[in-house]
């Protein structure tokens, strides 16, 4: 864990996924335009990363290259916030599609760190794969983030380090995805668990699926971590009653920050945090 405890709380939206669909799920951004809509309510209240998943023209889940260069540019046009892209896609997706995210030049993009039941799928996350993202990651100069979804995960995450060294930008940062059907349970107990074998000196953040939302928000604000909300991940706001849309989470998630008495963290100082590299001057 970082030496010092944080002032300030990162928070991530992870406005779509690829498991929900539109027809289920109206308030689903699904379209470019309701994507980058979605990201600029939510830089208005307090996120400072976006992870993205995107949709075709008949919102099923995609890694089309050319989509993914053109959501990069729309939100880096529209918004201020690191670019996250997500190299799981959908748990069907062939390797080489998810090692072609990297060529649309985000930011940051998840680096999954093992094998998960996924509900009644695998989502399937081989060594020598992760190897090759991780090193074509730094190569292309983009941040990882860590994703978690077992505790078993952060051993792998130790060996990779040990065995291939530090990520671009030289900052460990993990996402403690919790409350998987098949991984580590959205629990405090868990949650802790995991903190007590982070790599030295890395960060975290954590992600409550579904209902174990409130609980894990709660804990990793205790224990010092950070927060990833949206409708990827949780689509009932209370018991009975739907997410209106992405900037509901987000604001709950910058509510709860506040009253622990650390607020959102700027772009800028999560910029700084991640390694994410400087922005381009325009021509």
């Amino acid at each position: 864990m970082s030496s010092a405890p944080p002032t300030t709380t990162l928070i991530t939206v992870a406005p779509t996924g690829a498991e929900s669909s539109k027809a289920d799920v109206p308030a689903l951004p699904v379209t470019l335009d309701e994507l980058v809509s979605t990201a600029r309510d939510a830089e208005a209240i307090g996120a400072a990363v976006i992870h993205v998943h995107i949709r075709d023209d008949q919102a099923r889940p995609t890694l089309h290259p050319g989509q993914l260069a053109d959501t990069v540019t729309a939100l880096r046009e529209n918004t201020s916030l690191i670019i996250q892209l997500s190299t799981g896609g959908a748990v069907t997706d062939p390797e080489e599609n998810r090692l072609r995210v990297l060529e649309a030049a985000p930011d940051a993009a998840s680096c999954s760190m093992g094998t998960v039941n996924f509900g009644r799928d695998v989502f399937l996350n081989r060594w020598d794969f992760i190897v090759e993202l991780h090193n074509r990651m730094r190569d292309a100069q983009v941040v990882p983030e860590y994703e978690i979804f077992d505790l078993g995960q952060l051993t792998t995450l130790q060996r990779l380090l040990d065995k291939h060294g530090l990520p671009y930008g030289e900052h460990v940062h993990v996402d403690l995805v919790m409350g998987v059907p098949g991984g580590m349970p959205g629990t405090a107990h868990a949650l802790v668990a995991a903190v007590g074998v982070l790599p030295p000196g890395a960060t975290f953040a954590a992600t409550g699926v579904g209902r174990t939302s409130i609980p894990v928000m709660l804990a990793a604000l205790s224990a010092g971590g950070h927060l990833r909300v949206g409708m990827e991940d949780t689509l009932t706001y209370a018991p009975g009653e739907p997410v209106r849309d992405n900037a509901q989470l987000v604001a709950r998630a910058a509510g709860m920050a506040k009253i622990a008495q650390r607020p959102p963290m700027s772009i800028a100082d999560a910029r700084a945090l991640l390694g994410v590299r400087p922005l381009l001057a325009a021509a």
